[in-house]
């Protein structure tokens, strides 16, 4: 069945199509918070995430005190999180993340098992975005911290504040929260059961999604006309 989209896509696909096709110009000011939440008939906290959003992608910029003003017209290829690009953020898990999970494999403790368990039972009961994305960041340093390998824990930290801007974007505009407790679930089980090999298949079908959802949102699929050599599914 089709995803519901919730009222803050809703308001972002509204602003980003206006802002792509050309409705506001690079440079102009998008209309106040009050007026947008007017004409949009949305609250200003689903506005205020749709606003965070189109700054993720590269659309538009706030400057304090003045408003948010267009800063491209798109298309939309390499959103930023915090410091750090989705390409060079994905670039830099698949090197460090999908071997850390087949030392971890090997290497981790009851101990490590235990709190990975503890961790995904909370996860899959949080209805918070917020609190979700919080430990779903702490899961990736839980797992690294099990590879017994201090620097690959450390590199993780490093990255915990784009990681969780990234978790937060995809939560929000790709309904990934159910799908990553499955995921995630997978790679547990693949370290209870001392698999190298599955536990890095299991990490590497994590980050595939990961990818994927970003994609689609990203660059969402055309659907003003069927796609070559027959219709779309």
């Amino acid at each position: 069945m089709p995803r519901r989209v919730s009222a803050m896509e809703a308001v972002l696909t509204h602003l980003r199509t206006a802002i792509e096709r050309g409705d506001y110009a690079i440079g102009e000011k998008l209309p106040s918070e009050a007026e947008l939440c007017r004409r949009l008939e949305v609250s200003r906290p689903v506005l205020r995430e749709a606003l965070r959003a189109l700054q993720v992608m590269g659309l538009t910029a706030s400057r304090t005190g003045k408003g948010t003003f267009v800063v491209s017209t798109g298309p939309v290829e390499d959103p930023t999180f915090g410091d750090y690009t989705a390409s060079d953020l994905l670039e830099v898990r698949r090197h460090v993340e999908i071997p850390v999970a087949g030392y971890a494999a090997v290497r981790r403790t009851p101990e490590d098992l235990d709190r990975l368990a503890h961790l995904l039972d909370r996860m899959e009961r949080e209805t918070d975005t917020t609190a979700w994305v919080a430990m779903d960041t702490l899961f990736h340093i839980t797992v690294a911290a099990a590879s017994r390998n201090p620097v690959f824990r450390r590199v993780i930290e490093e990255i915990r504040d784009a990681l969780g801007r990234q978790s937060a974007f995809l939560n929000e505009l790709g309904g990934r929260r159910e799908q990553s407790n499955r995921e995630h679930r997978a790679i547990v089980e693949a370290l209870a059961d001392g698999s190298e090999h599955d536990a890095v298949e299991a990490m590497s079908h994590h980050l595939d999604r990961v990818e994927t959802t970003l994609t689609s949102i990203v660059r969402p699929a055309r659907t003003d006309r069927p796609a070559e050599g027959g219709s779309q599914t």
